[in-house]
């Protein structure tokens, strides 16, 4: 693992997750959040940025909107064959059993309706990058 310094000290780091988002507020705010938990984060604007990220960086997890430009249900299908081993995690404003379904046929680990409650999201990345302890998921 890599080690981040952190307030005058070194800590390993637990987790690499992409964060996927057109939104630059909801980016900052799931960066913001997810960096808590001693995560390496990478942030990608669309689903273009996202997959030539991928040529670099193996996260073991993505978090990414559905509605981006260049994303939909084949953009999620590209993530999971450009990186077989990561989790990927949809979050949506469109929440209905059908999206849902089709989200997870074509890659998706999980699935969460936005509006997103940061606390759900933590805890199941701590779950898939194994952090122990979560720290402060609220």
């Amino acid at each position: 693992m890599k080690t981040i310094p952190v307030h005058g000290q070194v800590r390993e780091e637990a987790c690499t997750i992409m964060v996927v988002d057109e939104d630059e507020a909801m980016r900052a705010l799931l960066t913001d959040a997810l960096q808590e938990n001693n995560c390496r984060v990478v942030e990608s604007h669309d689903g273009n940025e996202a997959l030539n990220a991928l040529k670099r960086v193996k996260p073991q997890v993505i978090v990414t909107d559905l509605k981006i430009p260049d994303g939909g249900y084949p953009y999620l299908r590209l993530l999971k064959a450009s990186s077989p081993e990561s989790s990927i995690v949809v979050m949506t404003a469109h929440g209905d059993s059908q999206s849902k379904a089709k989200a997870l046929e074509h890659g998706a680990t999980r699935y969460f309706e936005k509006p997103l409650h940061i606390k759900d999201l933590k805890s199941f990345i701590c779950q898939i990058c194994l952090i122990n302890p979560c720290g402060n998921i609220s």
